[in-house]
């Protein structure tokens, strides 16, 4: 059934072959539809254990906190990224992302981004048909950012979700979409460490808060991935061409957690409440998504994926950099190491970031991230030269 297509594929994302000491009854995992909105399209914060929400502002900021753009330097910018995904168990699946912004006089910033996730090609039997099929997501979003003081921004997105994976081959299923919206806000400030000026960044991005999304030939709605991230980071120059930087992100989950048949439990009673968690609404969702874990709070905490990273720079044009990314045993086992670099010019820059995982048998592993970006500013001072 697409159900099981639409599972399985969430599963392959978020926690395939993740293994919790050979204990499946200790899994409870969140799951949401349109999961490649989890995949961050970012080789800069890829390398850096996937953290954004508090990092210097770049063209990126899009996916991260776009409450940044307002502090960026440049007039404008755009950045192509490309990350082939689940290279341990296929080698057609991948993730396209475009995104640019413009800042509009001193304090403020529009922006966008188009994502376009393709599973690649997936060979279906049944019966006596059989077709090659092309299952895709997709997502189309634009923002507006503005500066409410020298020191705080905030930013609000709406997006355009759409899920095809249909694969059953009759006329009863049907792609799905959904709209959506972010919530954003920014610090930034300069502290004095010793006799050094250094730079502190604080971030929170509440995204993809909006409608569910529903799939024909299924008659209930999926939550999409709606996720709070708050984060910081802190650059620290160490003389006129040295600086270093730490940053780290928390991430949870806005959606309620699914119903487990609990021991004793009739199968009238489970169906109930497995009913009451297909129709809630979203934003029901997103506050009971703080207190409804079977275990009690230490569950919650559990629920929370943490990431770290570290960055080197040398004279703002070589970077090199470092971050680990963990997540519960329980809620998906997705622990992994991240080395990157970065070259920039006046004109782009180059960044790269590899992923190393710690768990067994993560089809993250070795996953890599490749992004291109393009100061506008830099272009338009070139052709000046010309």
């Amino acid at each position: 059934m697409k159900k099981e297509f639409i599972i399985l594929n969430a599963m392959l994302l978020s926690a395939a072959g993740a293994r919790a000491d050979e204990k499946t009854d200790m899994f409870n995992l969140e799951y949401t539809a349109v999961v490649s909105q989890t995949i961050a399209p970012d080789a800069r914060g890829g390398g850096l254990g996937d953290t954004g929400a508090g990092t210097d502002p770049d063209v990126f900021s899009q996916y991260w906190n776009p409450a940044k753009y307002p502090f960026n330097i440049s007039r404008a910018g755009v950045a192509l990224n490309y990350t082939p995904w689940l290279r341990q168990l296929v080698n057609d699946i991948d993730l396209a992302y475009l995104v640019g912004y413009y800042r509009i006089g001193d304090y403020a910033a529009v922006s966008g981004s188009l994502r376009y996730f393709s599973l690649g090609e997936v060979y279906m039997s049944e019966a006596d048909d059989a077709a090659t099929i092309n299952p895709y997501e997709m997502a189309l979003d634009v923002g507006a950012s503005i500066m409410l003081s020298e020191k705080f921004s905030i930013a609000a997105a709406v997006r355009w979700l759409y899920s095809d994976l249909s694969y059953d081959m009759t006329d009863d299923t049907s792609p799905g979409s959904a709209f959506a919206a972010d919530l954003a806000c920014y610090y930034q400030t300069y502290p004095m460490i010793g006799n050094r000026e250094c730079q502190l960044g604080l971030g929170m991005n509440i995204s993809n808060v909006g409608s569910k999304i529903r799939f024909g030939g299924v008659d209930y709605s999926e939550f999409i991935p709606a996720n709070l991230r708050i984060g910081g980071a802190l650059t620290v120059p160490i003389d006129e061409f040295n600086k270093f930087m730490i940053s780290a992100d928390a991430n949870k989950y806005l959606v309620p957690t699914v119903p487990q048949q609990e021991e004793g439990e009739s199968s009238e009673d489970y169906q109930a409440r497995l009913q009451d968690y297909r129709e809630m609404s979203s934003i029901s969702g997103i506050f009971k998504s703080f207190g409804d874990a079977p275990g009690g709070f230490s569950e919650e905490l559990k629920e929370i994926r943490w990431s770290v990273g570290a960055e080197y720079m040398y004279n703002d044009k070589f970077s090199v950099r470092a971050g680990y990314h963990h997540q519960s045993e329980s809620k998906g086992n997705l622990k992994y190491f991240t080395v990157g670099a970065g070259f920039k010019m006046s004109v782009f820059a180059l960044d790269v970031n590899y992923l190393i995982a710690t768990a067994k048998s993560n089809p993250l592993d070795q996953t890599l991230r490749f992004s291109l970006s393009f100061d506008m500013d830099g272009i338009k001072d070139l052709f000046k030269k010309r």
